[in-house]
């Protein structure tokens, strides 16, 4: 009977824990599987998946480690993790296809698991009991192997399975890991020296990754097969083992890579390190358990026959390597035909890109660096420009938006900005299905007119907040802890499907069950809603295809994660790329394409986007937006900084270098009225002069009735608006100064260093004049061209530079040369 209640308990606490979870969670994100609202879509696999797949998969496998491992908390504990693992893999993977996509999105579940687990595991013991068990030892565990063969096999299930006998199998888990580390090991917290079985981290990585990971093994093998029954010990095993992984790793990368260095990065990296090696333990380590479920039938077998064909002691360690390596040559092969054939699929499915060459005049991405084609560096940085998007106007007497005209661009320039990032919302492009505005293809076109006659490049952004303009009606009814919400931006009235969900916000607008389900079925293609968003940004590439002055085209605003992340922010934002940079290629559109990952990133200061390998077109840019300290979970919290301005600059280098394409930060900034903004300001300036990056500051003007505005006196901004009159107020000439520095828009072969500073350290509004830089060209070119605000003429010196020239521009000064060979210069 205590066996039976052991199972029922666990399974029943197990299922109460996920309907009152379910209950006490408004949004469904924070929970094993919540139920945010919405009527159920039942002609649709992936909303049933979380529940047709995890939860039966949960109970098995809880009730599976209940009767095993239940006899112990640590054990059940490491068991109901397992449990939640394995149910939010098998989801992943029913929703994809892809098996080691799926076991590694599983680590995006490890918060909800291990304190699931603990409750789970704590009730159990507690209402189930103790089982009084014999320790098991090598002495006891088969003693008299060679008359089990006479037993029931129930009797002799347990004494076969226990031979003691585990360095084998964790041997095996160690030399698989690099078979999977394209996909557990390539997130932006592994840093060099990090033991990680990451094949292009180099030799020390591998290495010193597989033998701490099969050492870990050993220890936490040995020790689970002394308290559980069965293979399972050696699943369970490999679960521990990935995790006491992470956390060496964790304590590594906050030795080499300052972990607590203005931030709390030590502790969010050692989570995500933690978090992932439990995900590869239970994705993993069925096939060491199989080895070791195998090795038991084969001596199983033998001693059925005759006693006298029972393996010795020092016989069963050579049999169960023997096994091991069978299983794994065999592990390897099942891996790589399901690799394999998930490769092919995606080469079948995925649209052709055609390959097209960047003709004269058009920037393009060229390995780490954006260029010109003809052998020089361009450094892009402005402004976002918001003025053409369809906000949801809150107040109707108050306007959402500031109108776009040609004197913003007179004004841009003459603060230095050479890129516009141009927002333009969907809604206003295809207000009716297959039906595409002229006239707002005309504006944005007169905005890139306007830029283009100002010498400023244009970034078009197909821009999204909360996913469309809709906004809380009285029929959504909010569950505590949420609140109406305004509408914001982005997608047409026909392309947002909520099934009911309520439009609600929880924690601000990025976090609401109508929401979700949009950005849901968005990612899954409802009803052709993203194949019309693919099909309408090839109208706009046609439109801008022959036209240099539009730098690129910035797919998706920061997208939204949808309700199944990582399934949605990295397989099916990926797949919604290729798909669409596919059409814009199609049209003949050869300009770059600017990649942003989840609104993740923007939240929490890191995240993990697409793949590697997501598409076949290389002219691209990673566009994250750097909000670090700013409008981060953590500052919203009070907490202090996940993640530095210093540290996310890092963290995007290495994500770009992991694309192999060059960085660019699309939005910064928004740092809210504090008095240290520009304090804030002049250290990320310092990191971009540092790294030789642009970016776009966000925002050049925002309206008083702009949702994101809420309501105040003033419109944010760099040039603020009187909400009382409606005119323009004094510029904010405090960020002004800085995001108007002195750098080079264009410079022959790379840039080596940069810096600049104020001209004045005493004043907040001295213009920001002095700069040094060094770059080198294997080629004479004459297009190098320096912005130097401030109405005093600059004194320029140079080393390595001739045929130079000083002209005083609206703003400031331009200064330009020749350069051959290394050179520099410097002004003041």
């Amino acid at each position: 009977m205590m066996l039976a209640r052991r199972p029922l308990v666990a399974v029943g606490t197990t299922a109460a824990l996920v309907v009152l979870q379910a209950l006490i969670d408004p949004t469904g994100l924070l929970v094993l599987a919540g139920w945010p609202g919405g009527a159920p879509q039942a002609q649709l696999w992936w909303p049933l998946a979380r529940y047709v797949v995890f939860l039966p998969v949960l109970f098995v496998v809880v009730w599976w480690c209940a009767v095993r491992a239940g006899a112990r908390f640590w054990t059940m504990t490491a068991g109901v993790t397992l449990a939640i693992l394995l149910a939010q893999a098998a989801t992943a993977f029913a929703m994809t296809g892809d098996p080691l996509f799926a076991g590694w999105a599983a680590s995006y579940v490890a918060a909800k698991a291990v304190p699931s687990a603990l409750i789970v595991a704590g009730v159990t013991r507690i209402a189930a009991g103790p089982r009084t068990l014999e320790l098991r030892t090598p002495e006891n565990l088969c003693a008299d192997c060679g008359r089990l063969h006479k037993l029931p096999r129930k009797a002799r299930r347990l004494p076969l399975r226990e031979t003691g006998i585990v360095w084998p199998y964790a041997v095996l888990l160690g030399a698989i890991a690099p078979l999977a580390a394209g996909t557990w090991w390539t997130t932006v917290v592994y840093t060099e020296w990090v033991p990680a079985p990451r094949i292009d981290h180099g030799a020390f990585a591998v290495i010193s990754g597989m033998v701490l990971l099969a050492g870990f093994a050993y220890l936490s093998m040995r020790w689970m097969r002394r308290r559980v029954d069965g293979a399972l010990a050696i699943w369970l095993g490999a679960l521990v083992a990935g995790g006491m992984l992470g956390i060496v790793q964790g304590a590594v990368a906050i030795v080499v890579d300052n972990g607590f260095d203005g931030d709390i990065w030590g502790l969010m990296a050692t989570y995500t390190f933690v978090a992932e090696g439990l995900s590869f333990g239970a994705a993993v380590g069925w096939i060491p358990a199989v080895a070791m479920w195998t090795a038991d039938r084969i001596r199983a077998r033998r001693a059925a026959k005759t006693p006298e064909d029972v393996e010795t002691p020092d016989q069963a360690p050579r049999s169960a390597a023997r096994t091991a390596v069978l299983t794994a040559v065999a592990a390897f092969a099942v891996i790589a035909v399901a690799t394999g054939g998930v490769t092919a699929v995606r080469a079948a499915t995925r649209p052709t890109t055609t390959a097209l060459d960047v003709p004269a005049g058009f920037l393009r991405a060229d390995g780490d660096m954006i260029t010109d084609g003809s052998g020089n560096q361009v450094l892009l940085r402005g402004v976002n420009v918001n003025q053409l998007v369809d906000f949801y106007q809150p107040r109707a007497s108050v306007p959402a938006t500031r109108p776009l005209t040609e004197a913003d661009f007179t004004a841009m320039a003459s603060y230095g900005f050479n890129v516009v990032r141009l927002g333009i919302s969907w809604s206003s492009l295809e207000p009716a299905r297959g039906e595409y505005s002229q006239a707002y293809l005309d504006r944005i076109a007169q905005a890139v007119a306007w830029a283009k006659a100002h010498g400023i490049r244009v970034v078009i952004d197909m821009h999204q907040d909360g996913w469309s303009n809709i906004a809380a009606t009285d029929a959504d009814v909010c569950r505590p802890g949420t609140d109406p919400m305004w509408g914001y931006d982005g997608a047409p009235v026909w392309a947002t499907v909520s099934d009911g969900a309520p439009r609600c916000e929880f924690q601000g607008r990025d976090i609401s069950p109508a929401g979700d389900r949009a950005f849901e079925h968005f990612y899954f293609d409802t009803d052709g809603i993203q194949t019309a968003l693919v099909k309408a940004w090839g109208v706009v590439a046609d439109q801008f295809k022959g036209d240099p002055a539009v730098a690129g085209y910035d797919l998706l605003n920061e997208p939204g994660f949808g309700e199944t992340a990582p399934v949605t922010t990295s397989q099916q934002l990926g797949r919604f790329y290729d798909r669409a940079i596919s059409e814009i290629r199609s049209v003949g559109s050869p300009q770059m394409i600017f990649l942003e990952p989840s609104i993740l990133w923007s939240g929490l200061g890191f995240d993990t986007g697409p793949r590697p390998g997501f598409t076949s077109d290389s002219n691209l840019v990673f566009s994250p937006h750097l909000y670090a300290e700013s409008i981060t979970m953590d500052r919203g919290l009070g907490l202090p900084p996940f993640v530095s301005i210093e540290r996310q600059f890092e963290l995007a280098t290495r994500t770009a270098d992991q694309y192999g394409v060059p960085l660019w930060s699309g939005e910064y900034g928004y740092w809210g009225d504090s008095a240290d903004v520009q304090q804030r300001l002049v250290r990320f300036a310092d990191q971009e002069d540092a790294r030789v990056l642009g970016s776009a500051y966000w925002v050049w003007k925002q309206a008083c009735g702009d949702p994101q505005n809420g309501i105040g006196p003033t419109g944010n901004g760099l040039i603020p608006q009187s909400c009382t009159t409606g005119d323009d107020v004094a510029p904010n000439m405090d960020l002004l100064s800085v995001l108007s520095r002195a750098y080079p828009q264009t410079a022959p072969g790379r840039v080596h260093t940069l810096h600049a500073e104020s001209s004045n350290p005493y004043s907040t509004t001295a213009p920001w004049t002095k700069m040094t830089m060094s770059g080198s060209t294997s080629t004479r070119s004459c297009d190098l061209a320096v912005w130097i605000p401030g109405i005093t003429k600059p004194t320029v010196t140079s080393t390595g530079v001739t045929d130079t020239a000083l002209t005083q521009v609206s703003g400031g000064w331009r200064y330009t040369g020749c350069a051959e060979g290394k050179y520099s210069v410097t002004t003041g």
